[in-house]
Order: C-alpha cells, then sequence, then structure tokens
C-alpha cells in the first residue's frame, strides 16, 4: 500500500475548497475555520506557514471533519464549538448556531446609556452568546441567560466557565417564568421567529438546528407577541427591549412594540443589509 504524498496547508486548502462547495456557500471562511481548529492557528498563520506540510494525525483528522461536513451536517456541529463576537463557544444540536448577524444586537445594547450595574435579561439564550457577549464587555451588569431547554443551559454554563465571567448566570425557565418577580433595565433576545411552512427550514444548516428554537406560528411572531407583553411587565421604567427577527418583520414588530406603549421605536439593519433588530423603550 503506497502512503500519501506529503501534503501543505496550501494544498489542503485547495482540496478542501472543492469538497466544501458541494454544501456551503462559506467556502473559504469554513476551510480556514477547519485548519485554524485542527491547527490550534489564527488565519494569517495560514498564509505565512501555507508551505508547511501537514502532520499524518492532523492530515485524518481534516479528513474526518471533511467526511462529516459533506453529509451536511454543520460545521458547527461536527466541530462542537463555533465563532461569535471575540471569543469560541462550544455549541450542540441542542443550540442554534451563533450567526454574525445576531452581533448587530451586541452591539446595540452596548450603545445604550444603562446603569453600570444594570440587571440584564437574555431570552432564550441557547449558547448564551447575547448574554456572554454583554457580560464580557459591561463586566459590572448583572446579566441573566434562561432557556427552556435543560441541555441548551449546560452548553451555556460550560461557555461561562471557559470565559470565566462571574457576571453572568444561566437557569432554565419558559420565558419570563423562572424570573417573574425580577425586573431589568435591559431584555434581550433571539427567539423563533420563522414560519412553520417556510422553505428555508428545508434548506443549509437550518436543517439539524432545533425547531422549537427556530420556528413560531402567527407568521412567526407569536414568541415576539409574547416576549413583547411580558416586558411591560418586567422592565423598569426607561428600560430597554431588542429584539432579533426576520428580514421582513421589522414594520410587523415595530408596530406590535407601539401598540404595547413603547416608545423610542426603532430598527437596525444587520451586515448583509437586511432589517434584523427592533427595539423600543418602556417609557419613565
Amino acid at each position: 500500500m503506497t502512503s500519501r504524498s506529503p501534503e501543505t496547508i496550501a494544498h489542503w486548502l485547495k482540496q478542501a475548497k472543492t469538497v466544501l462547495a458541494q454544501v456551503t456557500d462559506e467556502v473559504e471562511a469554513e476551510a480556514k475555520y477547519c485548519l485554524g481548529h485542527v491547527l490550534q492557528c489564527n488565519y494569517s498563520y495560514l498564509y505565512s506557514h501555507a508551505t508547511q506540510v501537514l502532520t499524518e494525525a492532523q492530515r485524518q483528522q481534516l479528513d474526518a471533519i471533511l467526511q462529516q461536513r459533506q453529509s451536511g451536517t454543520p460545521l458547527a456541529y461536527v466541530l462542537q464549538q463555533w465563532h461569535f463576537w471575540d471569543f469560541e463557544l462550544a455549541v450542540s444540536p441542542a443550540t442554534l448556531i451563533p450567526r454574525a448577524d445576531t452581533e448587530v444586537l451586541v452591539e446595540q445594547a452596548l450603545q445604550l446609556q444603562l446603569r453600570a450595574d444594570a440587571r440584564v435579561l437574555d431570552l432564550g439564550t441557547g449558547t448564551g452568546a447575547i448574554a456572554l457577549a454583554l457580560a464580557k464587555e459591561r463586566l459590572g451588569w448583572q446579566v441573566c441567560g434562561v432557556d427552556l431547554q435543560p441541555e441548551a443551559v449546560a452548553c451555556a454554563n460550560r461557555n461561562k466557565a471557559a470565559l470565566q465571567l462571574t457576571n453572568c448566570h444561566f437557569q432554565q425557565s419558559n420565558w419570563f417564568s423562572a424570573v417573574s418577580s425580577q425586573r431589568f433595565e435591559l431584555i434581550v433576545s433571539n427567539p423563533p421567529y420563522i414560519e412553520p411552512d417556510d422553505p428555508h427550514l428545508q434548506q443549509g444548516d437550518v436543517r439539524f438546528e432545533p425547531k422549537t428554537a427556530l420556528v413560531a406560528d402567527a407568521e412567526g411572531l407569536a414568541d415576539i407577541e409574547l416576549i413583547i407583553a411580558g416586558s411591560v411587565l418586567q422592565l423598569q421604567p426607561g428600560g430597554w427591549l431588542l429584539l432579533e427577527h426576520g428580514y421582513q418583520q421589522a414594520e410587523a414588530v415595530c408596530e406590535r412594540l407601539q401598540q404595547a406603549g413603547f416608545v423610542q421605536v426603532q430598527s437596525k439593519k444587520d451586515y448583509g443589509g437586511q432589517w434584523r433588530i427592533s427595539f423600543a423603550q418602556r417609557p419613565l
């Protein structure tokens, strides 16, 4: 049996792109992410060391990753981790895969003029991505992340431990049920907002993600409506509610915020130019 010829970083990248093109539009990014994960290096290293020969163990690990990815399994689930904000997160099939567009919500929250010790609630926290980013950037804030799924809460707690954050905690809750006696200066959420019959549910990585974290009735607005109604009671006067939603839902979400008595109602686009978040303030 003949052994494989030596393979450099550059050669593997080229071959991987051909394979990944069958399952993703993010060919370049995923190929580099695979190599960075296995070699434990940043992207600039891949270019400055393009002629470095991969070890047999590295090649075997990379081949195994590609094989799983070819089956359609999202790369985040294959690697059991994904990047968000400026850190890596553990992920599992019980959680959504963190996406860069959600960082728009984090950015907007950080622009708010809140108390140094503001209490923050993240509804449907999943991996804890939003809650952890806010806790990391505002060490005085007291951040609580809740999720209905115990597996998601466990995942968020693993990420909290990895980031060594002490101003954030996670607990199981059906939306506000476990925190109904508390009041917050800020409530954030990336809730389910996809309609049950949306064809996108049968495409790409979304096929593998938990439907309970994706799908909502009432044209995708059922959970958003519940959160808006609950936030009227859970927010301190002057507190803010920030919601991620579908690209066609901004008008409907803003309308519901206004109907609930919120003021300063606004929407903001994501990095792809789609309306992605809406936010508003409870009157003083």
